[in-house]
């Protein structure tokens, strides 16, 4: 990185192109009161392109103009760039009072007349050159004997003046337009004296002077942003300092910047952070200052360079021009870097026909400049937002605070919201919180069926509310269109007359009106009772009847065969089966019967059958089958989505509760997920408490656990009484396994290649392990066999888990896999996955390689391979080579194969 970005080899005083010019140019004019080594008396005025993209250190010369006398002073301002031809106007200032004004569009074009105007209204040279920064038609210009004129350059023949000339009269060193108040203008003497006018009334209103005599003023500027605060430098050896002035404390200077050794030169402030003030000096130095707290915050040594002048370029801040009295103009980064120098001797440079000094040629110097101390305002954040755990929106920004004094501290503020943005939402999710610690559900209910929009929706609710109930089995069978009362009183009808046929013996007359009113079973035990010729007649003519579904249904009530029903009815009538099932099957069996029909509606019915069968899941009360079969058929990604089915979820889960007299079994990989979905939406907006109530406090769901961790600190005090969640696994400490003695003994490396690469099935869990990760990976590592006999421990109840689900995977994976090479795979996975268990057994892995293979197995129980293989990426990514070689690219493979066979 070099410091030193460009340079133009000019005896010349600068001036950048405005802020608003692109490209950025540099206009250059020769010098007056300085020679070079050429003795020329000729003067120019040129533009250079600073193209930062360009390498080199050359800059593009863009335009050219023999000058009529040299240069006191250079400024470039905006007036005209209305146009798009236009790129503003330089103005110079001359000796003998002259003034010009040149057009910098015809310099660059070499078109016309460069010069829109010249004027020689100054009695002497004029050194002192400023724009207002708010219009930009107004120019201020000092010269001698205290001649300060505000020219008007719509009209540039009959300046003005702010006002009756100072006494005694002396010259005009500099003169600067106020960045605050556009009437406030102000001038500065080379005795130190600092004069503020307003233009309003045409007279001073202020004098600033310097008590100690010894204020020699080289340079003065106005703070960027507080508009009672400028800046004199002094360019005396005695007394080299920068003084901070406060108009509202005039008496003496606010602060003093005293870092140079000899006179200060000139001074610049960036326009783009008034926290960097530039100031060049006789001790060959560039330093930056903070003036608010007095603090150097970057140097640039120039060696044995006086400069004269230095400016901050107004388009690019980062960077700063420098006039050196050698004969350079040179442009520097503040960001820091390589500063390389080349010591050339003038002697070299007086004439080529000259024969050259013997002097000792110097070396080049390379100088690691760093950068600046902080950051400058203009990469700096100005505003801030971050969305935090919970809602939380941290916010902060700049607050600009005019007339304070420059050495004041100020605070930065931090500002934390709270964004709510799911209003509807809330208020859904608040009702649903209100009943549940109510406990009157059940007017919860009947409030969902009658604003319910479709007729599921109200039945759905129905069945919820019924479960809720007394005697919901009964109250389940209106629900499903079955009146117990008035299949009694058809009983009580047909029972006189089968009666009457029993008191006269009639067995036959008894069958035929049972088979009428198709009380089958009846029949049957009657016709046992007349005699076998009876019985065959009375089971001929019923299996005549099997034909029809409810011949089949009663068949089956007859032996009693509940299962038999679930399995074969038609699933169009499964409304009687369910029927059934309530009326007659047992209480321990009800429940596994309701799972067996709404799982056969789910597999084998259409949409509209699929979506019945979580009214079967809600009758057994099985909540993580109404979750399952739910999300297959309905969106929950929305905010109300989720709350559709975690209102029915807690209400079924809450009916459990009451008929049990204990809590449900703990959350399913499906329930799990949808339940930390919605906790963490509820804590999105601000609900952290309520977001607490909903995690299970059972169950070893690793993303419930972290987000309950979570919820826990992030409520701070607000805890109540609740204790920090206990780490979800067992920790276990991780062994290390000693390199291989160097004589003596086995290694598992040698064992290995004993077994051969064909059988790894010969050799042992723990050499098989490392034979097949070497395969896997091509590693070779050895580890000490231990001497003693290795039990096989049992795998801890914890895992087992892992083992069931990964063997799970396998064998679907091999029942449908045909493809040779795949099958070789599966294959392989099994032995593979020995060392995974191995491992286990041995507690050898450490909790967060635990973590992530749990969490791994619930995707893979919930077919979510895709996002299983980022899992995987992430405990691989964070897990040593020899933890995780022996098992976690064969869990990969799997889950890859998984995908593709959809299995």
């Amino acid at each position: 990185l070099k410091m030193k970005l460009k340079e133009i080899e000019r005896t010349a005083v600068q001036a950048w192109s405005p802020a608003t010019t692109h490209p950025i140019y540099l206009a250059s004019g020769t010098s007056a009161q300085q020679l070079d080594a050429s003795f020329s008396t000729n003067a120019t005025l040129e533009i250079f392109e600073v193209d930062f993209r360009d390498p080199s250190l050359d800059m593009k010369q863009k335009g050219t103009l023999p000058a009529s006398n040299r240069f006191h002073k250079l400024i470039w301002g905006n007036f005209g760039n209305g146009s798009a031809e236009s790129s503003g106007v330089i103005i110079g200032g001359g000796d003998n009072g002259v003034l010009t004004m040149y057009s910098v569009h015809q310099i660059l074009t070499s078109k016309g007349d460069p010069v829109l105007g010249q004027t020689e209204k100054h009695s002497g040279p004029v050194r002192a050159l400023d724009f207002n920064p708010f219009q930009s038609n107004l120019l201020a210009s000092g010269a001698n004997d205290s001649e300060i004129f505000i020219w008007d350059l719509n009209n540039f023949s009959v300046p003005m003046t702010p006002g009756t000339k100072s006494q005694p009269h002396e010259d005009i060193s500099v003169v600067s337009w106020n960045r605050q108040v556009q009437h406030i203008l102000s001038s500065a003497h080379p005795s130190g004296k600092a004069v503020v006018w307003d233009l309003r009334k045409n007279e001073p209103i202020i004098k600033v002077s310097d008590h100690s005599n010894r204020m020699h003023c080289s340079g003065m500027a106005w703070h960027p942003e507080v508009a009672t605060q400028l800046v004199l430098s002094s360019e005396d050896d005695r007394l080299p300092v920068i003084q901070i002035w406060d108009l509202r404390f005039a008496t003496s200077p606010l602060s003093q910047l005293e870092g140079h050794t000899r006179g200060v030169l000139s001074v610049s402030w960036c326009q783009a952070d008034p926290d960097l003030l530039l100031s060049s000096a006789k001790d060959n130095r560039i330093l930056c200052w903070n003036p608010s707290v007095g603090e150097v915050v970057y140097e640039l040594p120039i060696r044995s360079q006086w400069c004269f002048d230095v400016q901050w370029c107004p388009r690019n801040p980062s960077v700063f021009s420098a006039a050196t009295f050698d004969g350079w103009i040179n442009i520097y980064s503040v960001m820091g870097g390589n500063l390389e120098a080349q010591q050339k001797t003038q002697a070299d440079k007086v004439s080529p026909s000259l024969p050259p000094l013997q002097v000792p040629e110097q070396v080049t110097q390379t100088t690691l400049i760093p950068p600046l101390k902080k950051p400058p305002k203009w990469i700096r954040r100005p505003v801030g937002v971050s969305f935090a755990f919970g809602g939380k929106l941290i916010t902060f920004g700049l607050t600009k605070a005019p007339g304070q004094q420059m050495q004041q501290i100020y605070p930065h503020q931090v500002f934390i919201s709270q964004v709510t943005t799911e209003t509807e939402f809330l208020l859904r999710s608040k009702e649903l919180q209100m009943a549940l610690q109510s406990g009157n559900l059940l007017d919860y209910c009947q409030g969902k069926i009658q604003t319910a929009k479709l007729p599921f929706e109200e039945n759905l609710w129905n069945f919820l509310k019924v479960n809720l109930e007394q005697e919901s089995r009964t109250k389940l069978l209106k629900l499903l269109g079955y009146s117990k009362e008035e299949l009694q009183r058809k009983v009580r009808d047909t029972d006189g007359l089968i009666s009457q046929a029993l008191l006269l013996g009639n067995f036959e007359g008894a069958v035929e009106l049972c088979m009428r009113a198709e009380r089958f079973a009846d029949a049957i035990i009657l016709a046992i009772a007349g005699g076998d010729n009876l019985l065959k007649k009375t089971q001929k003519r019923y299996f005549a009847k099997q034909k029809t579904n409810l011949s089949v249904l009663l068949s089956s009530i007859v032996q009693q065969n509940w299962q038999d029903i679930v399995c074969t009815c038609d699933l169009q009538s499964w409304k009687e089966a369910l029927a059934i099932l309530l009326t007659y099957s047992k209480h321990e069996d009800y429940t596994q019967l309701c799972d067996m029909l709404g799982a056969r509606l789910e597999s084998e019915g259409d949409a509209a059958l699929s979506s019945d069968a979580c009214l079967c899941y809600i009758s057994s009360g099985n909540v993580e089958r109404l979750v399952e079969c739910w999300v297959k058929n309905h969106e929950t990604s929305s905010p109300l989505a989720l709350q559709d089915l975690i209102e029915k979820v807690m209400v079924l889960s809450r009916s459990v509760e009451i008929l049990r007299g204990t809590a449900g079994p703990a959350p399913g990989p499906v329930l799990a997920e949808r339940i930390t979905q919605y906790a963490s939406l509820l804590a999105s907006q601000g609900c952290l408490a309520a977001a607490m109530n909903y995690l299970p406090s059972r169950g070893r769901c690793s993303r419930i656990w972290q987000l309950r961790d979570r919820l826990f600190h992030a409520q701070g005090e607000n805890v109540g009484d609740q204790q920090p969640p206990p780490f979800p696994y067992t920790r276990v400490n991780v062994g290390v396994i000693k390199p291989a003695a160097a004589k003596g003994g086995s290694t598992l490396e040698g064992a290995a290649h004993k077994a051969g690469p064909r059988h790894p099935e010969k050799v042992g869990p723990k050499l098989r392990c490392l034979w097949l990760g070497k395969k896997e990976e091509g590693y070779w590592v050895y580890h000490q066999l231990p001497r003693e006999s290795i039990e096989r421990k049992e795998l801890p109840p914890e895992h087992q888990a892992l083992k069931t689900t990964f063997e799970g995977l396998v064998q679907r994976c091999s029942a449908v896999a045909t493809d040779p090479k795949t099958r070789r795979k599966l294959e392989d996975a099994v032995q593979r996955l020995e060392c995974l268990y191995e491992k286990l057994r041995e507690q050898a892995l450490s909790p967060t390689i635990l973590m992530g293979l749990h969490e791994i197995a619930r995707c893979i129980e919930a077919k979510n391979y895709p996002q299983g293989l980022v899992v995987h990426t992430q405990v691989v990514s964070s897990s040593s080579f020899s933890e995780v070689s022996g098992f976690m690219p064969i869990l990969k493979v799997l889950m890859t194969i998984a995908g593709k066979l959809n299995v």
